[in-house]
């Protein structure tokens, strides 16, 4: 069972992103195999134009939908989602994340935007037919400090979440494949 890691940040050194790099981490650590879908790096001309059959794209929806288990890390502009994540999600089939274990991740310049993964996130997720959403984290700036190499780090409470996160997502993917189920049909069976 694979896990995808999706970046629906704009930057490559970003908050999220490294909240995202926490939890890939974890699971490898702990066994899990795991593949990126970096969507600032997908060609604007496929995400934008609907291309799906532009390899760079073609190859990142496949990575979705061979998943058992998909991790998306978003920051949060004006209590959404960017936009960058949601021209990706767009691409997506309407069951798209059907059968799969879903963790959401986001960050934002306060703890204002917390409820934007339960307002915003989680009814795209289930709209793309997740059933399973293992918790959430959210981070706000503050929560996660810059680094002297430019890059981030989320304080000692926000690890413990990250870790914790990791655990449940791994511990679902462990109980459906012991109960040789799909996730989704799992929740209907627990």
């Amino acid at each position: 069972m694979s896990i995808t890691f999706i970046s629906g940040s704009p930057q490559a050194r970003s908050r999220s992103n490294a909240l995202l790099d926490v939890i890939r981490h974890q699971v490898v650590a702990r066994g899990a195999t795991v593949e990126d879908v970096r969507v600032r790096e997908l060609p604007a001309d496929a995400l934008f134009g609907l291309d799906i059959e532009q390899p760079p794209l073609k190859a990142a929806l496949g990575r979705v939908a061979r998943a058992s288990a998909v991790v998306i890390a978003t920051p949060i502009y004006k209590a959404s989602y960017t936009g960058l994540l949601k021209s990706f999600l767009d691409l997506l089939p309407q069951d798209g994340l059907k059968d799969k274990i879903v963790l959401p991740i986001a960050t934002g310049g306060s703890p204002a935007h917390l409820l934007a993964i339960d307002y915003a996130i989680k009814p795209m997720l289930a709209a793309l037919g997740a059933r399973w959403i293992v918790g959430s984290v959210y981070a706000s700036d503050a929560q996660i400090g810059k680094r002297d190499d430019g890059g981030y780090q989320p304080d000692a409470e926000i690890a413990a979440r990250l870790d914790e996160a990791s655990r449940q997502l791994l511990h679902a993917l462990d109980w459906a494949r012991e109960h040789r189920v799909a996730p989704a049909r799992a929740v209907l069976a627990a």
